[in-house]
């Protein structure tokens, strides 16, 4: 009878949910769905040909099987990425992770982090547009993205990384804009400028009734196009507390909203392609959530 090849990602798999004895808090630390870890456990029992947990209403237990690869699996592990370490060092090839961010938010501590363990890694940070968020994903051109929310990231890796609040946008002579704080209902005779309400999370629930919304007469293509907008006069946008803050300029004013929920920002990445190396990036990105904004 034939060896099984081990595949090394369910093998980082079963050692999550080895330490953990939990299914539930495993997939919580893989940051994947909690059915995907199960059915990836059960097929790599299959193909090893050995139960490797005792799963009963007492919780998770390891086999007698299951204990004696826990004992060698980090050490398999840990010789893999030492491995394609010193093949990328040999080859003078820096192995890269691509990281997309949104406008405002920064990488650049996680990316410091992420880059310290060891010299032939490298975090490249591209800013991406709100629109491309999951599609670069899902092609592979980015590895993590800093996304905002909402994003369709069904089907992909995903974590909650950080809330901040929700900044109107208006024109610098406007009278609210003098104001230390505002009420949607403030809000009520002004247009809001964006091509779709829902870019803005909680404004469907939270919008006062009579709210006017226009879609841009051209599609934006930035932070930018919005600003100048505004201070045209044509309405005003909301954004978060990080993009304001970026995007200081004088003849538009950035003013709190005290009724309107925070915006979040979520990292993901296509949990599908077993990729170690972006896996360390987005632990760093977690451990330097503090340092996004």
């Amino acid at each position: 009878m034939s060896t099984p090849d081990l595949d090394l990602r369910k093998l980082r798999y079963f050692v999550a949910v080895a330490e953990e004895l939990n299914f539930g808090r495993a997939a919580q630390r893989l940051h994947i769905a909690q059915p995907v870890l199960s059915r990836q456990i059960r097929a790599f029992e299959d193909e090893l040909g050995a139960q490797l947990f005792i799963r009963g209403s007492s919780g998770t237990q390891l086999t007698t099987a299951g204990a004696q690869l826990l004992q060698d699996a980090k050490v398999l592990l840990d010789d893999a990425q030492a491995l394609r370490q010193r093949l990328a060092q040999a080859a003078g090839r820096t192995v890269t992770v691509t990281v997309g961010v949104m406008a405002g938010l920064r990488a650049t501590a996680a990316a410091a982090a992420f880059e310290a363990g060891d010299p032939s890694r490298r975090a490249v940070i591209r800013q991406i547009p709100w629109p491309q968020q999951a599609e670069l994903v899902r092609t592979g051109e980015v590895d993590v993205v800093y996304a905002r929310e909402p994003v369709d990231h069904r089907g992909l890796g995903s974590v909650p990384l950080l809330e901040e609040p929700m900044d109107a946008v208006l024109p610098a002579d406007d009278p609210l804009a003098t104001r230390a704080s505002l009420r949607l209902a403030d809000l009520a005779t002004l247009v809001l400028l964006l091509p779709d309400p829902a870019m803005v999370p909680g404004w469907q629930a939270a919008a006062v009734a009579g709210q006017r919304w226009a879609p841009p007469r051209e599609a934006f293509r930035s932070v930018e196009d919005k600003l100048e907008h505004v201070a045209a006069r044509e309405g005003f946008v909301i954004l978060p507390r990080s993009t304001t803050a970026y995007y200081r300029r004088p003849d538009v004013r950035a003013v709190p909203i005290e009724d309107l929920g925070p915006a979040r920002v979520t990292l993901i990445w296509n949990a599908a392609t077993d990729n170690p190396v972006r896996d360390e990036f987005v632990a760093a990105a977690l451990a330097c959530r503090d340092q996004t904004i």
